[in-house]
């Protein structure tokens, strides 16, 4: 996700000119439209598997819950990466599929309320249609908005975008769930469901109207137009750009052998109600609001392959420890912990896109890798499945028993194995993308977020209890 920098503008035009104007207007647009989407994906995103279970639907069904409107959507955002060659007007683009995502919802929720024999199925087609107006938007909207950054200054906005996105979709969550156990026990529970994806179909509204002052007046978009996407495979994608896309996907594919099934553990295997699945989803949540600023301040400072290389050999222990204890307290501190690793990794994954391409190429940068996420995400779904639907529910080993309700935490642990694999593989292939600042290993360690100010405090307090 690389950038025009807002340095450079102001040295070409004075400070009271338009393009300046609007780039600080694109940037707030660009915090309103997260706090927008923060509000759909507290209040819907995050319900429909919840919503899909309400209907009965089996381990296959959440797989292609998550695998299909993933590829659905991959095939959308190259067909915008292809009309922003003939039509380079990113702003109408964005609103199309804006105004779709906020549609998208009614045929969600009606259709399975109409027809509940067909339910799951009917979920998986409305998600589709709604993701793939989501990946519609992606190049034009990532495009915009990195025009009116500095490189130097990525993290940190983005860091502080997703800080707003992660705080209030804590607080949909938290509501959402709140809203949806009022009828969990009546044999009216859609209600509750009705309620919060109309409120996310509105929020993506107000993100039309956020975007509605914006004016689109950078040259990117016309020099996107200048070469095709499969030129840009074959010419301008470079040999760590392709290798850090092999690590994504493949982490992909680990990582969602586990993802669609964590809701199938919480409702039916371990018998959380909505409140408390919505507080163990808002517990990674804070996670991420905690240290959002810190990642995004590191990545701009060490780059964002040290970012990645740190949370890549963390990430793949989440998923082990859900063998450890099904403790409600024990499950909200494993997932603020995923929230602080997750949003680490996100981070350095976004932005390593935005470094390894200059401004020409960065729709269809985006574009590749989110196919290339897409896919891995579709097969670690389907291949999950597999495993739910083949592996026993417990294990013998040295004479050793392990036995669990069902065989979920099996496949969270073959996940966590797939990812240390992935990460221990691929990791070392590929190289920082921009010049940053270089430090050894032990000090990376220690500038790490919640690490740093755990270790001044202890340090500040140390001399004190030893007088």
């Amino acid at each position: 996700m690389q950038l025009t920098s807002t340095n450079t503008l102001q040295k070409t035009t004075p400070p009271t000119s338009r393009p300046t104007s609007t780039g600080e207007q694109g940037l707030r647009y660009g915090l309103r439209d997260g706090a927008c989407q923060a509000i759909t994906q507290g209040s819907g995103e995050q319900y429909l598997s919840a919503f899909a279970l309400l209907l009965h639907a089996s381990p296959f069904q959440l797989s292609a819950l998550s695998a299909l409107p993933q590829l659905i959507g991959t095939g959308a955002q190259l067909a915008s990466v292809k009309l922003l060659q003939w039509f380079p007007n990113r702003k109408a683009l964005i609103s199309i599929g804006t105004v779709g995502q906020a549609l998208a919802w009614i045929p969600i929720l009606l259709l399975p309320l109409l027809l509940p024999q067909w339910g799951p199925w009917l979920i998986v087609g409305g998600a589709a249609a709604y993701f793939a107006c989501a990946h519609f938007t992606t190049p034009a909207w990532n495009s915009l908005i990195a025009d009116w950054i500095d490189q130097h200054e990525r993290g940190a906005y983005f860091a502080r975008r997703a800080q707003i996105i992660a705080s209030l979709s804590f607080l949909a969550l938290c509501g959402a769930g709140w809203v949806l156990s009022l009828w969990q026990d009546s044999t009216a529970a859609w209600w509750g469901f009705v309620v919060i994806f109309s409120i996310a179909g509105a929020a993506r509204l107000l993100s039309v109207l956020a975007l509605s002052p914006i004016q689109d007046i950078h040259p990117t978009a016309r020099h996107e137009a200048q070469q095709g996407f499969r030129g840009f495979f074959q010419q301008r994608v470079t040999k760590d750009f392709r290798r850090f896309l092999l690590f994504a996907g493949l982490m992909h594919v680990a990582v969602l052998v586990a993802g669609p099934f964590f809701v199938l553990y919480m409702l039916q295997e371990i018998h959380l109600s909505y409140f408390g699945y919505g507080g163990w989803l808002a517990a990674g949540l804070l996670g991420q609001l905690m240290t959002l600023q810190a990642w995004g301040q590191f990545g701009d400072r060490f780059g964002n392959k040290a970012l990645m290389s740190i949370t890549g050999f963390t990430v793949p222990f989440l998923p082990m420890l859900y063998l450890v204890s099904t403790n409600f307290g024990f499950l909200l501190a494993v997932n603020f912990l995923g929230g602080v690793i997750w949003a680490g990794l996100a981070l350095g994954l976004q932005n390593y896109v935005f470094d390894s391409v200059g401004p020409e190429d960065r729709a269809k940068a985006i574009a590749l890798y989110s196919t290339v996420n897409a896919v891995g995400w579709s097969v670690g779904a389907l291949l999950g499945s597999r495993l739910v639907e083949g592996l026993p529910s417990h294990v013998e080993w040295a004479g050793i028993t392990l036995t669990y309700a069902s065989n979920l935490p099996f496949v969270f642990f073959l996940s966590g194995a797939l990812r240390l694999l992935v990460s221990a593989c691929l990791l070392g292939t590929f190289h920082e993308a921009r010049q940053v600042e270089r430090v050894p290993r032990r000090q990376l360690l220690w500038e790490l977020p919640l690490v740093k100010p755990l270790a001044q405090f202890a340090t500040w307090t140390w001399p004190k209890t030893n007088r």
